[in-house]
């Protein structure tokens, strides 16, 4: 299991839900989607800035982008920005094995 960090906006229609029914958890709402294909969410967070929301989960990606696809699709949200944790010191091992033998166009 991955950590995944969702950023997203609410869409006018996702705002005019709030105007309707300002107690809505939407922490539920993303933990039921989560839920929903065997993902865990670990916090919600709203937000002031850029975006809206912050959601942090555990699961797949496969999962991750299930939950953008359906949360996006139903209208009320728009520009979720899915994020995977990494080992950023196994990344940079990697690259290090690369750098010595990979050859750019032309070179």
């Amino acid at each position: 299991m991955s950590t995944f960090y969702a950023l997203g906006k609410y869409t006018a229609q996702g705002f005019q839900g709030f105007c309707k029914d300002p107690k809505s958890d939407r922490a539920q709402a993303a933990r039921t989607a989560a839920e929903a294909v065997g993902a865990k969410l670990v916090s919600y967070t709203g937000l002031r800035g850029p975006y809206d929301f912050l959601a942090v989960f555990e699961g797949t990606f496969a999962q991750g982008a299930g939950i953008k696809m359906a949360t996006e699709a139903s209208g009320a949200l728009c520009d979720i920005a899915v994020c995977e944790a990494i080992n950023i010191n196994e990344v940079a091992e990697n690259a290090a094995k690369i750098a010595g033998a990979y050859k750019g166009p032309g070179k």
